[in-house]
């Protein structure tokens, strides 16, 4: 019997129902557009990297590696670790005869390979690698480039560094006056006469606008500037004349080496010599941790080094002005006022308009006051005050200066015989002539508008390894810090009073280092200018109508 035909479901529907079902689904994808407006979409960030203006980009750089290094030893280690595992685990299944005894030599084993992990992880003392990259320099170099601060020219000068260039064999030691754009023409000169007696010393002032490396700038119409302005480099020709006079004589390609002490631009000059910014350069003190090599043509290679590090032995003004990491070790306060004791108070109180000041911290409060650094409450800001001044001091802005001594003595460390041997093969009448170029282009300040500084002579640093001790303060601010966090309630506050204590013992040191010049000044029969507040707790509480409010 034939089956009959089955008609298929028609798929049709009415109008009413089709829009309904339309209207549905329009309103569904509404509601999951407007629940994903809500989270947002989420993008996987990618990682910007290291930036090329960022300081210390170099160890940054070689830190992620070896961490990373680091991170796949130890994933590959316990990998292998598990597979041990896995396979003895198999053993005891198919053999249950033998004894687990075999799985403590594993767990031995991991241990091991921790504790060889461990000396890997720890840091080389920086200080060392400083050391040891300052002696590759002088010893790969031909010419090395003593970069000094003109405001404070023997302040720069490391012996010791001198004497191992003197003692490393045949090189020459050329002296640089960088900044001297910010010490007045009558005292530049007069220290131009005084170092030349001794070594080639070149007249520079280090341009500061220069275009990044590979960074395209769009030619705009620019309005005509004046031709010296501080972004024009003054000094170079004379530099680079002196240098290509000694590889003449030597005939045969050279490498000068820069060193010198942190922030005196010895990065600024070798941007200046390529004309363009390769070196890395900033306010802040030891950017330059490794030495880098900078070719300026085919005969002249620049080696940039590490700055000196500065030994403790040196005075209380000596180590906040040239040591990197001084407003750390020491209080900002203390570095302040070993500065301002240096400096000649009534040109400080004309430069930074305040009123008079008996001691450093009434300085420091009525500069606070003027510049508005207040902390919570409305107490000037003492500790801000300071490192105000510390930073104005050791960068590029302020003006100041030190006089020459009267009478010249040729250091320990050179003899005549040295110093005639430094001024073979260099054209000394040409560097003559363009440093007196330099010095008349040169738009110094006036000697009445800087500050007159009084040096503390002679930086002693440290060049060897052994001389730097191994235990770094950071590691013992840590080690105070962990054990600060055990301690209980009482203890915390017991903490409380010694900072209290503390402060009050380096207000009193500031007024020491600051009260210290006139003692001297008694000794020799002359009236001291000023009296120490002997009752100041009692004063605190009155209104003082002498300090000016802004």
């Amino acid at each position: 019997m034939k089956r009959p035909k089955l008609k298929k479901a028609s798929k049709r529907m009415t109008c009413h129902k089709r829009y309904k079902i339309q209207k549905k689904v329009r309103e569904h994808h509404r509601k999951l557009r407007k629940e994903a407006k809500k989270q947002g979409h989420k993008k996987p960030r990618k990682d910007p990297g290291v930036p090329n203006s960022a300081p210390f980009k170099e160890a940054l750089l070689r830190e992620a590696e070896l961490r990373k290094q680091r991170l796949e030893e130890l994933k590959e280690q316990q990998k292998l670790d598990r597979q041990k595992e896995q396979e003895k685990k198999r053993k005891l299944e198919t053999n249950p005869g033998v004894k687990p005894s075999n799985l403590e030599p594993v767990k031995e084993e991991s241990g091991q390979c921790k504790a060889k992990d461990k000396p890997k992880s720890g840091k080389q003392n920086p200080k060392k690698l400083y050391c040891q990259e300052l002696k590759k320099v002088i010893e790969a170099s031909d010419v090395v480039l003593e970069v000094l601060d003109a405001r404070d020219p023997l302040g720069c000068r490391c012996p010791q560094a001198e004497e191992a260039i003197v003692q490393s064999g045949q090189k020459k030691l050329v002296l640089v006056l960088n900044k001297s754009d910010l010490v007045p023409k009558e005292n530049l000169e007069s220290w131009l006469s005084y170092l030349k007696k001794e070594l080639p010393t070149v007249v520079f002032r280090a341009s500061t606008n220069l275009k990044d490396k590979g960074k395209i700038i769009k030619h705009l119409k620019v309005r005509k500037r004046t031709p010296f302005r501080n972004e024009v480099c003054v000094g170079k020709e004379g530099l680079w004349k002196l240098l290509r006079s000694f590889q003449e004589t030597c005939g045969k390609a050279i490498q000068v080496g820069v060193i010198g002490f942190p922030n005196v631009g010895k990065s600024s000059i070798i941007n200046s010599l390529k004309q363009e910014r390769i070196c890395n350069v900033g306010v802040s003190m030891g950017l330059t941790r490794y030495m880098q090599v900078v070719t300026l043509d085919k005969q002249i290679t620049v080696v940039d080094s590490p700055s000196f590090i500065v030994s403790p032995v040196n005075s209380a003004s000596a180590l906040a002005l040239r040591s990197p990491a001084s407003i750390e070790v020491l209080k900002p306060v203390e570095a302040a006022s070993a500065i301002l004791s240096q400096a000649d108070a009534r040109q400080v109180v004309l430069k930074f308009t305040v009123p008079d000041f008996k001691n450093p911290l009434d300085f420091f409060t009525s500069l606070a006051q003027r510049r508005g650094l207040h902390q919570k409450g409305g107490s000037p800001n003492l500790e801000g005050a300071a490192k105000l001044i510390w930073s104005e001091w050791t960068g590029a802005s302020l003006g100041y200066y030190c006089h020459p001594p009267t009478s010249w003595t040729p250091p320990s460390h050179f003899s005549e015989a040295i110093m005639r041997d430094m001024k073979q093969g260099l054209n000394l009448e040409e560097l003559e002539k363009n440093n007196a170029h330099s010095i008349h282009i040169i738009r110094g300040p006036r000697l009445a508008s800087s500050i007159l500084f009084q040096s503390s002579g002679l930086t002693n640093g440290i060049i060897e390894e052994k001389d730097i001790p191994e235990e770094l303060p950071k590691q013992k601010e840590k080690k105070q810090e962990e054990g600060e966090d055990c301690d209980d309630l009482d203890s915390d506050q017991d903490g409380v009073e010694e900072a209290a204590s503390e402060k009050s013992s380096e207000m009193s040191r500031a007024e020491e280092a600051w009260e210290a010049p006139p003692e001297e000044s008694q000794a020799d029969g002359s009236a001291p200018p000023y009296i120490s507040d002997k009752m100041a707790e009692e004063e605190d509480d009155a209104y003082d109508f002498s300090t000016d409010y802004v």
